[in-house]
């Protein structure tokens, strides 16, 4: 049974940091392209960030140059380190296995004014 657990959501001001980990299961994670969505209130979910299983990696525009993701195989976690947060980043954010339908249950990161 394949399970995403998402944490290091929160409240963090207009600047702030915030780093977002998803540890995974149930899945031979290191052969795995993983990513992170998020999907704010009333809008679809979009991708935010991905790496492949050899480190490439791809960031959504509005993301390049402030988020950064990254994965440690031996703990079969992904991360995203957020750093100067907007408001438009207010989203919940899921953690996905690419190619698949495997998702996390999301965690909501809300930046304030």
């Amino acid at each position: 049974q394949v399970q995403l657990v998402e944490s290091g959501g929160g409240l963090v001001q207009t600047g702030g940091s915030l780093r977002l980990s998803c540890t995974a299961s149930g899945i031979i994670f290191r052969v795995n392209a993983m990513a992170w969505h998020r999907q704010a209130p009333g809008k679809q979910r979009e991708l935010v960030a991905s790496m492949s299983r050899i480190g490439i990696t791809n960031y959504a525009d509005p993301v390049k140059g402030r988020f950064t993701i990254s994965r440690d195989n031996v703990k079969n976690t992904v991360y995203l380190q957020m750093n100067s947060l907007k408001p438009e980043d207010t989203a919940v954010y899921y953690c996905g296995v690419m190619d698949t339908n495997y998702w996390g249950k999301g965690t909501l990161v809300t930046v304030s004014t």
